[in-house]
């Protein structure tokens, strides 16, 4: 609108507000049709994904009960060299873990003589650690440490319960 509004009454200024209202309205319909499709469409992509990924933890699990997967445990018993990267983690309910502590540049496992702690920054140095006997965690605290992908939220579990996935093998 380049038409100058300030020589316009108060009454013409609310008749062409009325009329802007009026034409509007049916594109307010159409916008409003448009925007419930696209939500039954947000629907129908946030529900797929929520089923590929539990169809997906089901099959991790699966591969899990079957002996598949070695626990983090086995995986430091039968490596000699390899990074921590080269796997993804989870727990034995399916889901995705990190190794290490929450915001680290890099995966580490907590070895303890009984004594003293000493981290294994990849598989060569915690198998070296694991063959001179030392155990998985620290003193008094058996375990591998774990958080989750995204949060803070960290926790001690055992290394039992941890899977690992090459992650060219990812199920």
């Amino acid at each position: 609108m380049t038409d100058d509004l300030t020589a316009l009454t108060a009454e013409d200024l609310d008749q062409r507000l009325d009329a802007l209202k009026v034409a509007m309205r049916p594109v307010e319909q159409q916008l409003a049709e448009l925007r419930a499709q696209r939500d039954l469409v947000l629907t129908e992509r946030r529900r797929r994904e929520r089923l590929d990924r539990r169809e997906s933890r089901a099959r991790l699990r699966s591969a899990m009960a079957g002996g598949e997967l070695p626990s983090i445990a086995e995986l430091i018993a039968g490596s000699d060299e390899g990074a921590f990267a080269d796997y993804s983690y989870s727990l034995k309910t399916g889901g995705e873990v990190a190794l290490g502590f929450p915001g680290a540049r890099e995966a580490t496992v907590a070895f303890t003589d009984g004594v003293k702690t000493v981290q294994a920054r990849n598989l060569a140095e915690a198998a070296e650690l694991y063959a001179a006997g030392w155990e998985l965690g620290a003193p008094g605290r058996p375990g591998v440490r774990i958080h989750f992908p995204g949060t803070r939220q960290e926790r001690l579990v055992e290394a039992t319960d941890v899977f690992a996935t090459p992650i060219r093998d990812q199920v």
